[in-house]
Parts: C-alpha cells; sequence; structure tokens
C-alpha cells in the first residue's frame, strides 16, 4: 500500500514538472519554416453522407532542432479535409474553413461525423465550406497498418503475433524511453504548429481573417483560446501574426474557448489535476531529459496505447458484421493490460472485479454488443468516452455497480451521470444491440435499474453505432490518441506560471471575434457554463455525441451540432 502509494506521488510530482522551457511562440527555428512538401490522398468512404469528398493531407513543417532525435513522420503536420463534392477544389476558394482542434487522448478522424454532416447541411444551403479536422504532432507515431486491412483477426494478428500486413511488422508500443522528443510538445509548440500549418495551406492573411473560422472539442476549445490570444512574431505592436487575427470567428463544441481548465474540470484522469508545487525550470528540465516524467499520459487501464488500439479493432468487427457474435474477447491474446480493462469495463460488482467471473468472455454478444459495451454512456464510466449509441437487448440486464454503484451521490464527475448496465446471464442467450434509432420502438423491452428508473429513452440516443464504428475504423487518421503529451495537459494546469502566462500576448484576442458554443445537454459542462456565452444545448448529447451524432434524430429533426456549425459558417455573429 506505501509502495503504490509512493508511486502516485512520484507520478504526480513527475507529471507537474512538465512546465514549458525557455523560448517561445515568438521565435521558431528556421527549419521549423521548411514547407517544401505536401501531400494530399483521397480517402474512400462508406459514409451514407452524400455531396463530401474526404482527402488526407500531410504538410511537412520540420520541429526545432531542439527537440532532438524523432521519426521522420513527426516533422509532418495532418489533417482530414471534408469539402462539397459540388464546390471548388481549391481552398481558397472556399466559402468558409472550420479548423478544429482535437480533444484529449482524441485523433483527427472523431471529427469524422460533425464534418459530413456540417459540409453537407451547408451545401443544402447553397455555400460551399471545408471542415479541417487537425491530427495533433504526436499522432505521427500511431501504426496503423493493423486496422487498415479492414479484418478484426488479421489486425490482432499483426498488433498481438507479429504477423505481417502489406509487409510490415509491428514494432510494438513506443515506450517513454522512445518519446524524448515530446518533452517540449506543449501548448507553446501545439498553437505554433496550428499557425504553421494555416499559413502554409492559405498564405494570404486576409484569407485567412476573412475565411477560417477556429475552434475545437473540449481539450480543443482551451487550445483554441491560447492560439486566439497569441503572438507568433515576437512583436506585439505587430497584428497581423496575432492568433485572433487568422480567425473571422470560433466554435467551441462541449468546451468554451478560454485559456483555462476550469470549465472542463473532470473531463480529464484524476492524476492529472496537479497543484502547483513551485518546481524550479532546470529541475523540470533535468526530470524530462531523464524520462522521470512519463512524456505521453497513460494508465494501466483503459487509457493507454494498447486499448486505445482495441477501439479501432473493436470498430472493424461491426463493420464486418455487427450482428454477428464476436470472438474478439476470446481471440485477443492475455494480458496483464487487457484483463484489468476488460475487468474495470464489464464487472458488475466490486466482488465481480476481483475474482474476474463472470467476466467478459462468459458471455455471448455480438459484434456491436462488443463496441458499445466499450463506448456506450450506459456502459463505458468515462465521461470524455461516452457516446449515446442504443443500448444492450437480446438478454435479461442488471445494473452495473462497479466502479460506482448507480444513482449514488458519491460518483465522480468524471463517470458521468447516466446508470450503468451489464449484461446477466452468463452462458446464456445472444446479447444485441438496439441501435440509437431502435431504442424506443414497439419491441423495445424497455429495461430499468432495480430502482425503477429507466436506463434509456429515444430522446437520450442519438450516434448510429455502425458509424460510431466506421471512425474508429475505416479513417487513415485515429478516431482516439495513443500519445496524448502529458505536457500539454501539465502546461495548461499551470497556467499561472510565468512559462505559461507569457503566452497569452493579446488576451483580448479571445473577445476579438464571434463565438459559438455547442454543449451537449448531458456531457462534461451541463449546467456549468455562463448563461452569457448563449451557448445551444444538444439536448440528449454525451461528450463525444456532439462529434458523432447521426444527421436526422430521434425526434425527425436534423443534427442540430451541424446545424448551427453551417449556419455560423454563413455568417458567424
Amino acid at each position: 500500500m506505501n509502495t503504490s502509494r509512493s508511486r502516485v506521488r512520484t507520478w504526480r510530482c513527475a507529471a507537474l514538472a512538465a512546465l514549458l522551457t525557455a523560448g517561445g511562440l515568438t521565435a521558431a527555428a528556421p527549419d521549423a519554416q521548411a514547407r517544401d512538401e505536401r501531400t494530399e490522398t483521397p480517402v474512400a468512404s462508406t459514409s451514407p453522407v452524400d455531396g463530401v469528398s474526404e482527402s488526407v493531407v500531410r504538410v511537412k513543417v520540420p520541429l526545432p532542432a531542439s527537440f532532438g532525435a524523432r521519426p521522420q513522420a513527426c516533422d509532418w503536420l495532418s489533417y482530414l479535409r471534408y469539402r462539397s463534392s459540388g464546390g471548388p477544389d481549391a481552398s481558397a476558394d472556399a466559402d468558409r474553413i472550420l479548423v478544429a482542434q482535437p480533444g484529449i487522448l482524441e485523433g483527427a478522424g472523431a471529427f469524422d461525423s460533425v464534418a459530413r454532416n456540417t459540409v453537407a447541411r451547408a451545401a443544402e444551403q447553397g455555400r460551399h465550406i471545408e471542415f479541417w479536422a487537425l491530427d495533433r504532432r504526436s499522432n505521427c507515431l500511431e501504426d496503423r497498418t493493423g486496422i487498415a486491412s479492414g479484418d478484426q483477426h488479421t489486425a490482432v494478428d499483426y498488433y498481438y503475433r507479429d504477423k505481417q500486413v502489406a509487409g510490415r511488422t509491428f514494432d510494438g508500443f513506443v515506450g517513454n524511453d522512445r518519446l524524448g522528443w515530446m518533452a517540449e510538445l506543449g501548448i507553446e509548440q501545439t498553437v505554433r504548429d496550428e499557425y504553421d500549418l494555416l499559413t502554409a495551406e492559405l498564405p494570404d492573411q486576409g484569407l485567412r481573417k476573412q475565411k477560417m473560422l477556429c475552434g475545437g472539442h473540449s481539450l480543443g476549445g482551451v487550445i483554441t483560446g491560447y492560439f486566439a490570444t497569441a503572438d507568433f512574431d515576437g512583436d506585439r505592436t505587430t497584428t497581423a501574426d496575432a492568433g485572433h487575427r487568422q480567425c473571422a470567428g470560433y466554435f467551441a463544441l462541449d468546451t468554451t474557448v478560454s485559456t483555462s481548465l476550469a470549465d472542463l474540470s473532470g473531463s480529464i484522469p484524476d492524476d492529472t489535476n496537479l497543484p502547483d508545487i513551485g518546481l524550479g525550470h532546470a529541475a523540470v528540465q533535468r526530470g524530462l531529459d531523464t524520462g522521470v516524467l512519463p512524456r505521453s499520459l497513460s494508465a494501466p487501464v483503459l487509457l493507454n496505447p494498447e486499448t486505445m488500439t482495441l477501439l479501432a479493432i473493436a470498430g472493424l468487427g461491426t463493420l464486418q458484421d455487427a450482428d454477428g457474435e464476436a470472438d474478439l474477447p476470446r481471440y485477443l491474446p492475455s494480458s496483464v493490460n487487457i484483463e484489468a480493462t476488460n475487468r474495470f469495463l464489464f464487472s458488475k460488482d466490486t466482488a465481480t472485479f476481483l475474482t474476474g467471473s463472470p467476466g467478459v468472455k462468459d458471455f455471448r454478444l455480438t459484434n456491436a454488443a462488443v463496441l458499445g459495451a466499450l463506448m456506450d454512456d450506459h456502459s463505458v464510466p468515462l465521461a470524455f468516452l461516452q457516446t449515446s449509441v442504443g443500448f444492450f437487448d437480446g438478454g435479461p440486464i442488471a445494473d452495473k455497480n462497479f466502479p460506482a454503484a448507480n444513482g449514488s451521490d458519491q460518483q465522480p464527475g468524471l463517470f458521468g451521470t447516466e446508470y450503468k448496465a451489464i449484461p446477466d446471464r452468463p452462458h446464456g442467450p445472444l446479447y444485441t444491440w438496439r441501435d440509437y434509432d431502435r431504442v424506443g420502438d414497439r419491441d423495445d423491452p424497455g429495461h430499468r435499474s432495480a430502482d425503477g428508473t429507466p436506463f434509456t429513452s429515444a430522446g437520450k440516443e442519438v450516434t448510429d453505432i455502425r458509424e460510431l464504428a466506421r471512425s474508429l475504423a475505416e479513417l487513415p487518421l485515429d478516431f482516439t490518441e495513443q500519445y496524448f503529451p502529458t505536457k500539454l495537459v501539465t502546461d495548461l494546469q499551470l497556467a499561472t506560471s510565468p512559462q505559461v502566462k507569457r503566452l497569452v500576448v493579446h488576451p483580448e484576442g479571445i473577445e476579438a471575434n464571434p463565438t459559438l458554443t455547442v454543449l451537449a445537454g448531458d456531457g462534461l459542462l451541463a449546467g456549468r457554463v455562463p448563461p452569457d456565452l448563449n451557448p445551444v444545448v444538444a439536448d440528449g448529447y454525451q461528450h463525444l455525441d456532439v462529434l458523432t451524432a447521426a444527421p436526422v434524430q430521434n425526434n425527425g429533426r436534423p443534427e442540430p451540432v451541424s446545424t448551427n456549425l453551417a449556419r455560423f459558417a454563413r455568417s458567424p455573429q
């Protein structure tokens, strides 16, 4: 017990050590300005949303030499470009461009549904807009080869059994000892990357100011706040380079555009919510250089590169055969991480978690039910990973009272507010998945908690599980983020430190442009955003639903997030 607590204290102190080093947004190294290479590759999609073209764009923007050795792929910035198929080929000719920063543990692929829906909605109104879903630089470390095979067994064999795919063998998940270059990958470099990408793709500052709407989801709203207040040329008296002069407006998806994490408290794992203990800069840098600090945010259960990859593998199964009986729990090799994650996500109570019986392998589940168990708000007990994709079907359902009991007023905000449920008959019927648009149908059994509370209703289900699976498994840039820079979070946690405060050069930048704030009605910020922001509230939505919701909702109305984004793109105000 004492050893465990000591390790936690060590982690906290190490994570806190990720302060910004000397230097700033004001002077990128000369090699950071090299933009002599660019690729754009069309992306084939099975999305049912018509009239939207997608491509993956990569622009070479090398890091400063001070970052040290890193893979060549990490000197490129990437994004998914969505545009109207009937619109202009050149971004400069689009009516508007929405540029989106991802949230914590999130990649560009997470924006797929909202990007397509927004572009399509604008096209219906005669406007040809683009949506750029940004990938963080550290996502260069991800190996999508197994997922790109399109076959679940092939993917498992690639990542776990050293089987080759397309002539390539998996090199393993990247450990902290190989992440030294990420030691300085904090808020400073993140907003610099956005600026360098925007200026490379649209060199005319006047066009950027006229056409670009800057925003993001979750943590992406805070990153947008720092971008808006930044100065990029080292001279605060010149403003053409200021962050707020690159945007015609801002948008915030279940977040706020600010330079504070206060609104997002509870949206990130507790071990990153650290107080300022005033470590000196030299000590911090030594910790980063020696690797005492974990440079990538990770945890033994669920939040690590392996389990982030497993979400995409589960998505593959749903894409291949949503209603077929899943063999993924049995096909995966046994490991401490997989076993612990399965117990955490699929235990009815504490006793089940401790004994491991019955476990997920003891239940018959369809592929869609496996994905639902991993991502639905009535199953996964982490609010920032929750979507509203339907409910279990096909057999008896019980309360999932682990890691917190349903209805408990002691339940941490990180777990969300919905009652959790779990299949209740091992070695019994085949548990299926009732998709979002079948909840409330005449054949819906209407499962209830032991205290009589209905687990869900049609108004609380908004995302198509097959479309979620497609976003997880079909795209060249990941939905999730395997290597989230720890420094990015600790920088923002230490916003009052001199090293971070100096980055806010133009604090007026946040109020310089109109802002659209869209909140998930059941999400992380529900009831916590000041009313003077005049937010649009998407009823029944969870934190990820603002990105994944289906274009037509159960009430027959168009999806509100993309509808309001398209309206905002027409005339920001």
